[in-house]
């Protein structure tokens, strides 16, 4: 299935001489491009809410660049999920793993990237939604520190884990679009430390732990100082408990107004989700954002200027697409045990291609200081040349 919005027609050139002339881009439809319903994967979004009169930040800064604005993409329902399946537009292709799941919610820009239909796509990242399409796409992507790009224009979920993200199929167009969006020089320093997160690996299943062993001994040779950690003393499980009750309640606060004033329609996972959200009692909450808290100062003492923290970006590669809801909440509950530290702590972290397990994708990720985006991105290169 083409991992364009249905029924839409968008082409948009990019400014003429700038760093990513010659580029192609999609974007995301959380991700408003003027003169052109933000659809948010929901049927009733875009007829319950007014056409943007400008485009996005992150739209007009590559367009600026640029590079050219080539299609809107298909989303999980107002980004409410993780493996990219949407009930109402369908589930965009896969080419790396026919037949299963690209990963959501910016599930069709992974796909139009993965598919050579553009050179590079925006996504969101809230709860996992570009990490996890990275590694199931095979592809390189990128959650940014929390709160260092605009969002202005970007559909929101929940506005303290909220970020925009891309993705590439190579390090050197990573790299270009990076600098653009990131507003650095490249290529950046290289990591000096490096942490390898063995809670992380341990929860992977054993052949994925096994097929990312390649990469991670490249890391290795990389970065010669290194050492083995547990990233959640707490436990995964706290931290993912803590971002799946954060995550849905401030979900609930975003939405609650249109679906309070317009009754729109939803998917039941999406619906119960929702619902769920607003259920969460205050004291959940509280332990909830202790344990944020406690995440946050965590990752801090853990990655001072210079180190990286390696862990698998999912747990293994994209599941079949089409299981039962009976199948996929434990499926979800599990990638969530890799992600969930995204939304608590805010660090930036890249999904980085080069294994496959079965013959499908499978990612290692790399996270380091808040604001320290551009050190992983020189990692990337690093790695591609010493592949």
């Amino acid at each position: 299935m083409s991992p364009f919005v249905p029924g839409t027609d968008i082409r948009i050139e990019g400014r003429p001489g700038g760093p990513l002339a010659g580029l192609t881009f999609a974007a995301k439809d959380l991700f408003d491009v003027a003169g052109h319903p933000t659809g948010g994967g929901n049927p009733d979004w875009a007829r319950q809410n007014p056409i943007p009169t400008r485009h996005a930040w992150a739209v007009q800064a590559l367009l600026d660049a640029g590079c050219t604005l080539v299609g809107k993409t298909i989303t999980d329902e107002v980004s409410l999920g993780i493996l990219g399946e949407n009930a109402f537009e369908g589930t965009p292709v896969n080419p790396a793993a026919p037949g299963h799941v690209p990963g959501g919610s910016s599930s069709g820009s992974a796909s139009a990237v993965a598919q050579g239909l553009c050179d590079t796509a925006l996504g969101t990242d809230t709860g996992g939604s570009v990490r996890v399409p990275a590694s199931f796409c095979g592809l390189y992507g990128i959650r940014p520190t929390h709160g260092r790009l605009d969002l202005a224009g970007m559909l929101p979920q929940a506005p303290t884990s909220d970020t925009t993200g891309w993705f590439a199929r190579d390090a050197a167009t990573f790299a270009r679009v990076s600098a653009v969006l990131l507003g650095e020089e490249m290529p950046p320093a290289r990591p000096t430390r490096l942490i390898v997160a063995t809670d992380a690996f341990g929860i992977a299943d054993a052949e994925t732990a096994e097929a990312l062993g390649p990469m991670l001994d490249r890391l290795k040779r990389l970065v010669p100082d290194w050492r083995e950690e547990v990233m959640a003393p707490p436990g995964l499980a706290a931290w993912s408990r803590a971002q799946r009750t954060l995550q849905p309640v401030e979900a609930w606060e975003t939405f609650r107004p249109w679906v309070e004033r317009d009754n729109p329609r939803f998917a039941f996972n999406v619906a119960r989700g929702l619902v769920l959200g607003a259920m969460v009692p205050e004291a959940e909450r509280g332990w909830a954002a202790l344990t944020r808290r406690e995440a946050r100062g965590r990752l801090r003492g853990l990655l001072p200027p210079g180190t990286v923290l390696a862990l698998p970006t999912t747990p293994f590669p994209a599941p079949k697409a089409g299981l039962p809801l009976t199948e996929l909440e434990p499926i979800r509950a599990t990638i969530n045990l890799l992600c969930a530290q995204g939304g608590l702590a805010g660090h930036p972290q890249v999904s980085i291609p080069g294994a496959t397990v079965g013959g499908h994708p499978v990612g290692i990720s790399l996270i380091a200081a808040r604001g320290a985006d551009a050190l992983l991105v020189g990692a990337c290169l690093a790695l591609e040349e010493i592949a």
